[in-house]
């Protein structure tokens, strides 16, 4: 994982020396500091300037965090200009000179920037990191940080305030997820997992599209297939299955058969196509699954519970059969899981 890269911005004697005194706790980031000519330092390097405003753009669209060390006033009318959504907007954090108090300003969950200060503040003794976020202070889930630690991919957005203050509220929010899902929230109070909508007060944590918040998990693919089936006919089976079940192709995130395919030429060539790192379970594998699944030839050729299914649910991150096999020409099964 690469390093967080961090802008350190100074203005005055004071606080490029409190800039100095901060760098050694930021020893596993990639840091950079801003500062004002003649002024004295111990830094190998200092990124100089003339006026702060010249320095404000690169450091929003070149870092993913910048740390103040100057008034919070002035750092809110300085990054104004450039606010843009708390998807893309990088973590803003101020500091002030005794490096005591820390406040995360912007971006304070998807941006990392509570994360951060909370980071700093445990190596600081006696460093407070003040946290204004509501969810934060009175231990509510906050899904968009459910989402980024399980990296689901985020869409609607703009319907998370709604959600966050209905579970502020002790309002109860519908979760539409599979069982596997659900089981992995770590704060459920006022939760209620669902097969299908029934209040406006819904997230949506499925791989499918919905006007809702809804935060996608990645999809696994079981495959089997004939002997000798071509690239071409497995690459028509899978765009086919895409189409039929609305899903896109970067979705996917790995597919998986039975050990006897390791040496289909078809399934590999597909596979290397994709750039899928496609896995194979043995028979015992398989078979210690629990659970019922489709009819199968595999149970009668070789002994097996199934191929598509059984191998999508082992290699998937969660565990759950999401979409049964489905049969494309008599010669290629393919079924999902996330």
């Amino acid at each position: 994982m690469p390093k967080l890269k961090i802008a350190v911005v100074t203005i005055n004697q004071p606080s490029l020396t409190a800039a100095c005194n901060l760098i050694p706790y930021l020893y596993d980031y990639h840091v950079d500091v801003f500062g004002k000519k003649d002024l004295e330092h111990n830094l190998e390097s200092l990124n100089l300037y003339t006026k702060i405003d010249e320095i404000m753009q690169p450091a929003w669209e070149g870092y993913d965090a910048i740390i103040c060390i100057l008034a919070m006033g002035a750092v809110v009318r300085k990054i104004a200009p450039f606010l843009k959504d708390k998807a893309t907007d990088p973590a803003v954090i101020v500091i002030n000179l005794k490096l005591d108090k820390i406040v995360p300003l912007l971006s304070g969950h998807l941006g990392g920037a509570n994360e951060l200060s909370d980071i700093i503040a445990s190596r600081i003794d006696g460093c407070i990191n003040f946290v204004s976020t509501a969810t934060d202070q009175t231990n509510t889930l906050a899904f968009e940080m459910f989402a980024k630690k399980n990296d689901l991919e985020i869409h609607n957005l703009k319907e998370l305030a709604l959600i966050s203050n209905s579970l502020l509220n002790k309002k109860e929010v519908e979760v539409l997820t599979c069982e596997a899902i659900f089981e992995t929230i770590p704060n459920k109070n006022n939760l209620k997992r669902v097969d299908k909508q029934t209040s406006e007060l819904c997230v949506n944590i499925t791989p499918y599209d919905s006007p809702l918040l809804t935060f996608k998990p990645k999809v696994y693919l079981g495959i089997g297939c004939n002997r000798d089936t071509s690239v071409e006919d497995i690459e028509a089976g899978f765009l086919w299955f895409l189409k039929e079940h609305n899903l896109k192709i970067e979705q996917i995130e790995n597919i998986a058969s039975f050990q006897a395919k390791a040496d289909e030429l078809g399934l590999l060539e597909f596979a290397k196509k994709y750039n899928f790192d496609i896995k194979f379970y043995n028979e015992n594998e398989i078979n210690s699954l629990q659970g019922e699944f489709s009819p199968s030839q595999a149970t009668k050729f070789f002994g097996l519970k199934g191929v598509s299914e059984p191998s999508c649910i082992l290699v998937s991150k969660y565990n759950e059969l999401i979409i049964p096999k489905n049969v494309y020409e008599k010669k290629i099964t393919i079924a999902a899981a996330v």
